[in-house]
């Protein structure tokens, strides 16, 4: 059983590399993007609707991200074929990726304990880091919320309007 990482990671550390698979159950490397600079995402679960808000909202700025040079990458623990389902009918155009064990939410300090009608259980914190062409993390975003996310994350990174 994987040991959860309490250490949240913080900028000017390396992030950690990962092998997942996307949607079309094709292997993504995080380190494969070294000299791009990469915003990653944790969201709790797929076709869920504040997940659902997030996912398109980074949908909507996606050409944004890309003319400064972002790579966007989602990452849940759903299995590759919801997501494949879910990017069909969103068209999302970045990578999703299906961390099924959370080992790599583990490792990004994001699987911890959450409350639903004040019952505890284990899931995704929402998330967001923002890793520099160097493979460091550049920005940490613990716990956002869902909706306004993207907005104050392109605000953050001074990205213009």
């Amino acid at each position: 059983m994987p040991t959860s990482n309490t250490t949240r990671l913080t900028p000017g550390t390396p992030a950690p590399d990962f092998t997942l698979k996307n949607a079309q159950g094709e292997d993504v490397t995080l380190s494969s993007l070294r000299g791009r600079r990469v915003i990653l995402f944790f969201y709790p679960q797929a076709d869920t609707p504040a997940c659902a808000q997030q996912a398109c909202d980074f949908r909507d700025n996606l050409a944004r991200f890309g003319a400064e040079g972002y790579t966007v990458l989602g990452i849940s623990p759903d299995p590759v074929d919801k997501l494949a389902a879910w990017d069909q009918r969103e068209h999302f155009g970045y990578t999703m990726l299906a961390d099924e064990g959370h080992l790599v939410a583990d490792r990004y300090a994001v699987w911890g304990e959450k409350l639903n009608y004040g019952k505890p259980y284990q899931g995704i914190i929402r998330s967001t880091f923002v890793i520099d062409e160097d493979g460091n993390v550049a920005v940490a975003q613990y716990n956002v919320r869902a909706k306004g996310h993207v907005a104050k994350l392109r605000r953050d990174l001074k990205l213009p309007a």
